[in-house]
């Protein structure tokens, strides 16, 4: 019997050939989205051989846009991003108006509307959160502070272009000189958009947030994997459809509301793992999808315009926020890791970039412009993050230059001078302040111990002085930080903090000031653990074990065995 399989066809040949070009990408110690995106070239139209269905493959793609919004908005932490407030808030707001700047007088010198600038200069200054998640988790900087820092940077960029996506719709006739093409006036046509909006988030956030998660605690209820799984599915796809149905608004923030009120529920971190496996693949359909609407052939073409493309993502946009969180006098490690974190545009550069094409804003060149920007980028960033420790060397090596971006003059890097005296003696300086340190102060001071606390986040330096706690803002890892702790009259240095990479600086520096110091090292690695044992660094406790020990004595002494 006759039957027409196009969607099979076409999702067989995205999923198989996503998978080889993935794994050539890995093997090439590549992102796999890269090979997504290659794997879209080759079943695309523009290359020679099988060409799969676009128009299907397009329809595929949002439900992929759908899932990848619902992810984003299910790993939103308000609390995360309130941490490093100080530093994503203005910094990415400002890096995004730079950027995006940069991109519009680029359009201008090639004659582009000024509506087709706007939406490639946006899309140019948003980075991937998919991309600089896992190049931070490869190097174990994801719970460190300048991961936090670029996460949270990034976090603000990914809400911004969801506002963007909202607006894009009711102004694309404005931006296109139609004036609005049914004659409502500017002013009403926000209205209405930021009216549906505000309907539809409140609806979220009053009745969203408990009816949700009440749903998905009943499902979960049955026992049964595969109706949880259907239930938060479901809703991440049924709650896009209905609020662009019902509100106009996108599939995107639709989707995006869905994740963050089911991270409203306890089961929220199972909803995530869940549905992990259904996102990934849609995700892959929708970076396929993108692949096929590439044209390689603007690579021989329009070369000059590509470089251009790629030298505001890596260079235009790394350098403006290189200079803004030294500005914030942050430290130039910090600097140079949002630098690499921002130095790579993806998923939301495509979807405004597709979102621009539809409304008839951006021409077919500019999406391919976009698409060569990210790919390139993309390959480039593993590179470019690998280059943050020669250069942050370079740049000590030369003191007149790093001279330059050094905070000399900042009060925060400096213990005030009202501490008294008397608790900078056999005080134990704790460097870091996250969900380690903060206990191991609590404690501290529960006992009556004094303590000076080190930490890179301004912001909770601010917050600790505020307290009445005595704070030093830097990386414990430079001599003047720890001097400034006073470790010279330290009886003891804690490490508290996730990132290793510069402990052993840290013992050293120590010891050199105060030979008689006693050293606590946290590590998760027990290799880590074997080299600092190696080296007397004092004593080393692993996160795990220490967590297996507790458990077991619990245990033990449960059962009257102790």
């Amino acid at each position: 019997m006759p039957h027409n399989i196009s969607l099979i066809t076409t999702v067989a040949a995205a999923l198989g050939f996503g998978l080889v070009f993935g794994m050539i990408a890995v093997r090439m110690k590549l992102p796999a989205l890269i090979g997504y995106l290659a794997a879209g070239i080759a079943i695309g139209p523009a290359t020679p051989g099988f060409v799969a269905d676009v128009e299907l493959a397009a329809q595929l793609a949002e439900i992929g846009v759908m899932l990848l919004m619902f992810g984003v908005g299910l790993h939103f932490s308000l609390k995360d991003l309130l941490e490093v407030k100080g530093i994503a808030l203005p910094g990415a707001m400002i890096q995004i108006i730079v950027a995006t700047g940069l991109g519009v007088g680029l359009s201008q010198l090639w004659g582009w509307p000024i509506g087709a600038g706007l939406v490639f200069g946006l899309a140019l200054s948003v980075a991937s959160t998919v991309v600089l998640l896992r190049a931070l988790e490869g190097r174990g900087l994801l719970e460190s502070v300048n991961g936090r820092i670029a996460v949270g940077w990034l976090v603000v960029e990914d809400l911004v272009t969801v506002l963007v996506l909202v607006l894009l719709p009711p102004l694309a006739g404005w931006l296109k000189g139609e004036g609005g093409g049914s004659g409502t006036p500017f002013w009403q046509t926000l209205a209405v958009t930021f009216g549906q909006v505000a309907a539809f988030v409140g609806l979220m956030l009053v009745v969203g947030r408990r009816l949700f998660p009440w749903i998905l605690w009943q499902v979960a209820r049955t026992g049964s994997r595969e109706l949880f799984t259907l239930c938060v599915i479901a809703a991440a796809v049924g709650i896009a459809f209905g609020s662009s149905e019902l509100f106009g608004v996108s599939f995107a923030l639709g989707a995006f509301f869905a994740g963050m009120v089911m991270r409203e529920s306890e089961l929220s971190h199972r909803a995530a793992e869940e549905s992990l496996p259904l996102r990934d693949a849609f995700s892959v359909l929708f970076f396929v999808s993108v692949g096929m609407l590439f044209d390689p052939a603007v690579l021989v073409e329009m070369p000059l315009k590509v470089l251009a493309v790629v030298a505001i993502v890596i260079f235009g946009k790394s350098l403006a926020a290189f200079l803004l969180v030294i500005a914030l006098r942050y430290p130039v490690n910090t600097a140079l890791t949002v630098s690499a974190s921002l130095a790579q545009i993806g998923e939301f550069s495509f979807i405004l970039a597709a979102l621009g094409v539809s409304l008839g804003l951006l021409s077919m060149e500019g999406q391919s412009l976009i698409l060569a920007g990210a790919i390139i980028s993309i390959a480039a960033n593993p590179l470019i993050f690998k280059a943050i420790g020669p250069l942050q060397a370079w740049l000590r090596a030369r003191s007149a230059l790093a001279g330059k971006f050094e905070r000399g003059t900042d009060p925060l890097a400096e213990l005030p001078f009202t501490v008294d005296q008397s608790k900078l003696t056999g005080q134990v300086v704790l460097v870091g302040y996250g969900r380690v340190g903060r206990r191991i102060a609590a404690a501290l001071a529960q006992c009556g111990v004094d303590y000076v606390v080190v930490e890179q986040n301004r912001d909770l330096v601010e917050r600790l002085r505020k307290e009445g706690v005595p704070a030093v803002a830097g990386n414990a890892a430079e001599p003047a930080v720890l001097i400034q702790a006073h470790i010279a009259r330290a009886r003891m240095l804690v490490i508290a903090t996730p990132e290793t990479f510069h402990v052993r600086k840290m013992i050293e520096i120590a010891r050199v000031l105060n030979p008689t110091i006693e050293n606590v090292v946290r590590t998760h690695s027990e290799e880590e653990a074997r080299l600092l044992n190696k080296e007397s660094a004092g004593k080393v406790f692993i996160g795990e074990h220490e967590l297996a020990l507790n458990m077991t004595r619990h245990v033990l002494t449960t059962l009257g065995k102790d």
